[in-house]
């Protein structure tokens, strides 16, 4: 799977990149922004203890197509960022929208965490067709998980609604996140 974080790293451009730092502890953290917009002030949110083999990217920097899709099925919406690691536990994909507030409602941001997860099968199959990688990011290599992190602008109390069966495998059973300051990867993944 090293490959494919490799491919990636050729495949998409350095600013839709975000960078993953080491913090004083040793650990590799990424730090995920809104900036402000209108009346809206920015916010963000610190992914902790990522692993070694990690990329995040700002899915939301590629443009919607809505120059070829009508949207009426919500088809040209993305969330904001796609963290993809390998670790000695499995490979995985998360996909994940932040709001400042609560944001818009449960069904949009299941179209908005469906849209990227179309821009990475887009990504996938881009690795097949031109860089001739049958297995890129293939889904039967990664887990993927779904993530919701609301009301990161307000005072901070942790909390959180995990799906009954405990997995965020589809963005209609995304994992709910509320006024985070940050976050484990292994809690992202649901191996918390």
């Amino acid at each position: 799977m090293e490959e494919d974080l490799q491919i990636l790293q050729e495949l998409i451009k350095e600013d839709a990149w975000v960078t993953v730092n080491e913090n004083q502890y040793g650990k590799r953290v990424a730090v995920l922004e809104e900036p402000a917009e209108g009346n809206q002030r920015g916010y963000s949110v610190t992914i902790n203890a990522l692993p070694e083999s990690a990329l995040v990217i700002k899915a939301d920097y590629f443009p919607a197509p809505n120059g070829l899709f009508q949207n009426s099925k919500g088809e040209c919406k993305r969330a904001d960022y796609v963290l993809i690691a390998h670790t000695e536990r499995g490979n995985w994909i998360v996909y994940i929208e932040l709001k400042g507030g609560k944001g818009p409602t449960e069904k949009t941001v299941a179209s908005q965490l469906r849209g990227s997860e179309c821009l990475i099968a887009y990504c996938r199959e881009v690795g097949r067709q031109f860089w001739n990688q049958v297995g890129f990011l293939s889904k039967s290599h990664y887990s993927q998980r779904f993530v919701s992190i609301r009301n990161i602008a307000i005072s901070k109390r942790p909390s959180s609604v995990v799906p009954a069966d405990g997995v965020h495998d589809t963005p209609e059973k995304m994992l709910k996140l509320s006024s985070p300051n940050y976050l484990q990867f292994k809690r992202l993944v649901g191996a918390a």
